[in-house]
Order: structure tokens, then C-alpha cells, then sequence
């Protein structure tokens, strides 16, 4: 048995973790996740990686959220964009200047992995509608959860729908298919300012309440495939 679970309606990949991303209408999928998404990093002296947070591999750094990357010609080097939106000449050179520390660069991706949880998440817009509707007079957008994949669901779709794919695969246009596992623990980013989005700790505390800080489905990849805008996902 099979069931269209919705359509993707968005397409995020984040060039340099920690920063904003960029939106696509195609990008193929390997089982490392979206080509390219989160391969560079803002990496400090000790080996730690810029973030919203604090633990054994991370390093919180204030103001990443506030750049955007994007990958212009290659995978191979990515662009950062001031909080203006003009790309900046040399990354590590202006990032040491913007976080106000002379030990950060942007780093590639080694032994170490770049993503918190999960290659892939998928977040959908019932669930996203119903955070809008909790925290009425904040600005939420997707971006606060920094989702690979935003889907659009058939109306009525209850939020947190995505707890019932846990444990199945989906096909996502002619070729990808994921296995979903889990839903990411949200923390403190989900509340950080970004671009036109205003800081505000109700955003956590709602998800928090209501889900335990739980919100999206993670996934690994079981084939690689292309996803463009569009595509059904369909769940079995």
C-alpha cells in the first residue's frame, strides 16, 4: 500500500552549516544527503564547529545565522553573504572580523561529520501552519528549522504528521527513496533572529509544550536520486 504524503514545495541546502542557506529547485541526493549541503564549516582553533549551541563538537558562535552561503560555480567553494546580501571576497578573512576571533575559517569536511542528527529533513507545512498558529505575532517561517525539505500536504493533514512516517521509506520523484527514522530535538536556533525573523524564546517553548521539542522527520538516504519542486513524496 502506498500514500502521497504531499509535494515538495521547497528545497534547502546550507552551503556552510550554521549559516543561512539557499533555495534550489533541483539538486541530486547521494547517501551523504543533499550534494553539498552542510560540506563547509566555520571550525575553530580546538577543532569545533560554529553554532547556535554549545556540546562536545560544537561551538557557539553568535551572528552565523545572520550569513547566508550558497555554492555559485562548484561544490568546491562556497560564497558567504554578509547580513547585506553581498558575497564576501574572502570568508575566513571576514568571518574572524564579523565573530571578532582571528582562530575561525571555513573548513571542509573530514572525519568528522558536519550534521547534527540525520543526513535529510523534511518538515511539512501542517506542522508548520500549526507552529505559526502557537506563537500568534512571531514570525515563523521554515527557516527557523532549517528543513532540507519543506513539503505541502493535503489540506486537513494534522500538525506533527511526520511521526507517522517513522519506520517507512518514500519515494520522492522517479529515482530517490529515504528511510524516515526519527524527528530532530530542537534547541535554542529555533528562537535565534535571522534575516527578517526576530528572536523570540516562544517558539521553542510552544514545540516544547506541545511535542516534547521534537519537530521534523529525519532520513537516511536507501538510493540516491534527484528531488526537484514538485516532486510527490509517497510514503510505503
Amino acid at each position: 500500500m502506498t500514500e502521497v504524503a504531499g509535494v515538495i514545495e521547497r528545497i534547502w541546502r546550507y552551503p556552510i552549516k550554521s549559516t543561512g542557506g539557499e533555495l534550489l529547485q533541483r539538486v541530486d541526493v547521494d547517501a551523504r544527503g543533499l550534494l553539498g549541503d552542510r560540506l563547509f564549516a566555520v571550525r575553530d582553533a580546538e577543532g569545533k564547529l560554529g553554532s547556535g549551541k554549545n556540546t562536545r563538537r560544537f561551538r557557539r558562535m553568535p551572528g552565523l545565522l545572520h550569513l547566508r552561503s550558497r555554492y555559485a560555480d562548484s561544490i568546491d567553494r562556497p560564497e558567504l553573504l554578509d547580513p547585506r546580501g553581498a558575497a564576501v571576497l574572502d570568508p575566513s578573512a571576514f568571518l574572524r572580523s564579523y565573530l571578532g576571533r582571528d582562530d575561525v575559517a571555513i573548513a571542509r569536511e573530514g572525519v568528522t561529520s558536519h550534521f547534527d542528527q540525520l543526513p535529510v529533513s523534511v518538515l511539512t507545512t501542517a506542522t508548520l501552519d500549526w507552529v505559526c498558529s502557537a506563537v500568534p505575532g512571531v514570525p515563523v517561517d521554515e527557516r527557523r528549522f532549517r528543513p532540507n525539505l519543506l513539503v505541502r500536504t493535503p489540506p486537513g493533514t494534522p500538525p506533527f504528521v511526520e511521526d507517522e512516517w517513522f519506520g517507512n521509506k518514500a519515494r520522492i520523484g522517479d529515482t530517490l527513496c529515504v528511510d524516515f527514522v526519527r524527528s530532530s530535538e530542537r534547541c535554542v536556533m529555533t528562537n535565534e533572529a535571522q534575516g527578517d525573523l526576530p528572536h523570540s524564546p516562544l517558539v521553542l517553548r510552544a514545540i516544547a509544550r506541545a511535542h516534547d521539542t521534537r519537530l521534523d522527520a529525519l532520513a537516511i538516504v536507501a538510493a540516491p536520486g534527484l528531488v526537484q519542486v514538485g516532486d510527490s513524496i509517497v510514503l510505503s
